[in-house]
């Protein structure tokens, strides 16, 4: 389910990568002019007893361009009280800022809501708003304050575990100090939810080697990528990646020395 997009500047999608092969990249994906709108994919899954979202969106305080998750579950028939499980994959705005609504309550009450032990302790800490830097103080402090409302609310997990029936938690850290994705698995076939582990469709795919200025970790944020591909490609696993173009659902193919997505057809 689409929770709109973002609007970002330019420099902001080349960050540390050469200039000028970036651009040629990212003119090839279409991607020209001042800015980036980078989809916001929210994945639902239903197996008949829950109903569980990955991640949640913006809600109506990071842009004006996102936060439309709530609209767009109504249109198939979902409220925020079918949701019996809120998994979250990091504590970025984009991800988490719509856990709250406008008079600080829970947006999905009635969920249990799960996420990395290693990433909720990254973001509890109190010295991380001065550590992590003057861009991403708005991050801390927003990841705090929510979580803070939520402490009762939360369980914290570990990498390898199922946390509901038939999806596990898979490490993915360097975007973010505990960032994780999940696999699901229903019957014979399985999805990899990859939040932003691998950030976009172009030059993490097409170059999957360059670090990424999104990244936290950068050196950590290329390692895990490299091994998400090997594993997407040698398993022939779906994905969903949070800022995929359209639905964000698709397969990689190996491309050269780098990856392409392939949006699945509806």
């Amino acid at each position: 389910m689409s929770d709109g997009h973002l609007v970002l500047p330019m420099d902001f999608a080349i960050g540390p990568a050469p200039r000028e092969e970036a651009a040629q990249i990212l003119a090839k994906h279409g991607v020209t002019g001042a800015n980036v709108q980078p989809s916001c994919n929210i994945s639902v899954f239903q197996d008949g007893t829950n109903t569980v979202l990955f991640d949640v969106g913006s809600g109506p305080d990071f842009m004006p361009s996102a936060g439309a998750l709530l609209d767009n579950l109504d249109t198939i028939g979902l409220t925020p009280e079918d949701v019996t499980h809120v998994l979250v994959t990091h504590a970025h705005p984009d991800h988490i800022w719509g856990l709250l609504d406008d008079f600080d309550e829970p947006v999905f009450a009635q969920a249990k809501h799960m996420i990395g032990r290693r990433e909720w302790d990254y973001w509890w800490d109190p010295e991380t708003v001065n550590s992590i830097g003057e861009q991403r103080m708005a991050f801390a402090a927003g990841a705090r304050r929510r979580f803070e409302m939520m402490e009762d609310v939360f369980e914290r997990f570990d990498a390898g575990e199922e946390v509901v029936s038939g999806i596990q938690a898979v490490a993915t850290y360097g975007h973010t100090p505990g960032h994780m994705s999940f696999e699901v698995r229903s019957g014979g076939e399985a999805t990899l939810i990859i939040g932003d582990a691998i950030a976009n469709h172009h030059l993490a795919f097409d170059r999957p080697d360059w670090p990424s200025g999104s990244d936290q970790d950068a050196d950590l944020g290329v390692h895990t990528r490299r091994a998400l591909f090997d594993r997407i490609i040698s398993d022939q696993i779906s994905v969903v990646g949070f800022h995929f173009p359209g639905t964000g659902f698709g397969n990689v193919e190996k491309s050269g020395d780098g990856f392409v997505f392939l949006e699945a057809s509806q």
